[in-house]
């Protein structure tokens, strides 16, 4: 009777143990919807983070170049869906193991259970990746440069530069051989672009009068048009973050997964937390003030930092790493101002040179990775992005012509350039 009721209990068990194992493992097709999901939501996020680009730039430029900012933003954004699509996300996916480019042909749809999720919602989510380094070139070029080479340039950047960089480590090219790590883009999207910024802002020239005797003008003629719309464009970006870091998990089907995404989030927001702070008690305690775009900068920093490794470091460490994103802003915004490179967002400091921190910084949390291969991919990748904008800035500038008139900067790019005021008083 005994045995009768252990076998019975034991059979009990095991029945309960396989249920309660089948409850917690999801088949291939929903494991292709939640890998799906997780895509395009983290989508909608960095797609959004076009808003907060926007409103970050019309905040930091001058009252007479918000609007210009405006039709920037909306034009890069359609631009590289337009050149994504086209060849851009074949030229990085479509390379061969270990190679350096692929091909130049559109994208086209060919989803299929085995690859885990659809191919349009990776499509989308790469896009606008590819979008956000574009918008790093608009701020720092703002208010001399023209808007249709502008326009041209954007549509090589997205089309062809940042594509094949891109697919050197994300499409399994010659550095994710070499074992380089860029988890959502320290490197491959933040300091693209700004290299790219850094090339365009060498050729054009600062701003008139930006410059007197070595020192950086006072602030009144070149004051920000509104600090409040700035600080939202940041809210914004920072809320958009989660989708860039978190969908670069690439995966919602598991435990493990859903974990990794919530680990991401944290480290996220305290990385940004980190570069704020940082950047408040430098400008207080350092220079006499609290400098608020400093601290602005400060919270971008943080977030391009730690988006090369979120997914390994504990709490401490995140805001560590976001916290030295600060250090980078403030020192490197006075360098440029050395250099007498005129940089109107502050966003190669925020993400070329933050970025480089950032990837650096992945083998202190991550035993995985090394520091060679991650320099390797740092020099490379910049050296590269650097040098084709370079060429493709000077030979634009050479004959179609980059820079605005003196009349029409000192008139304001709204009205030389789209002939709309983005703020009027009417009657």
């Amino acid at each position: 009777m005994k045995i009768s009721k252990f076998i019975i209990s034991l059979v009990f068990l095991m029945t309960l143990t396989t249920s309660s194992h089948a409850e917690t493992t999801v088949s291939a097709e929903v494991g292709f919807i939640l890998n799906t999901f997780l895509f395009l939501v983290a989508a909608f996020l960095v797609m959004f983070m076009a808003a907060g680009f926007c409103m970050l730039e019309s905040g930091l430029v001058t009252s007479k170049s918000v609007a210009v900012i405006c039709a920037k933003n909306i034009g890069l954004f359609s631009i590289a869906g337009i050149m994504f699509w086209l060849f851009g996300y074949n030229v990085a996916y479509g390379i061969p193991e270990g190679g350096f480019i692929g091909s130049f042909t559109p994208w086209s749809d060919a989803s299929a259970l085995e690859t885990g999720y659809s191919d349009g919602s990776d499509w989308l989510f790469q896009m606008v990746f590819c979008a956000t380094a574009a918008s790093i070139v608009s701020g720092t070029m703002a208010e001399r440069v023209r808007l249709w080479p502008f326009f041209l340039f954007t549509a090589i950047l997205t089309g062809i530069i940042y594509p094949i960089q891109m697919g050197w480590q994300w499409g399994g090219g010659w550095l994710a051989v070499k074992g380089f790590s860029d988890f959502a883009g320290s490197t491959l999207v933040h300091s693209c672009g700004g290299a790219a910024a850094l090339a365009g802002a060498i050729l054009l020239g600062p701003r008139l009068g930006r410059f007197k005797n070595g020192d950086v003008k006072p602030m009144k003629p070149f004051a920000a048009s509104s600090i409040p719309l700035a600080t939202l464009g940041v809210f914004i970006l920072w809320l958009g973050w989660f989708g860039f870091n978190g969908g670069s998990q690439l995966a919602l089907g598991t435990l493990d997964d859903s974990v990794s995404v919530s680990t991401i989030f944290l480290n996220t927001n305290l990385a940004a937390c980190g570069g704020v702070m940082v950047a408040a008690f430098i400008t207080r305690f350092v220079y006499g003030r609290t400098d608020v775009i400093q601290m602005l900068n400060g919270a971008i920093a943080g977030l391009v930092a730690i988006t090369a490794g979120p997914d390994t470091p504990l709490p401490y460490e995140a805001i560590l790493i976001g916290g030295v994103g600060g250090v980078i802003v403030v020192y490197g915004t006075q360098l440029l101002n050395k250099l007498k490179i005129d940089d109107v967002v502050g966003a190669i400091p925020a993400h070329l040179f933050a970025g480089i921190w950032g990837t650096l910084a992945v083998p202190l949390t991550n035993s995985d990775v090394t520091f060679s291969s991650q320099l390797l991919g740092i020099i490379s990748i910049n050296v590269f992005v650097f040098a084709a904008s370079f060429i493709v800035w000077i030979t634009m500038k050479q004959t179609i012509g980059i820079r605005l008139s003196a009349k029409a900067e000192k008139l304001g790019t709204d009205v030389s350039e789209v002939g709309v005021v983005a703020y009027a008083i009417r009657d």
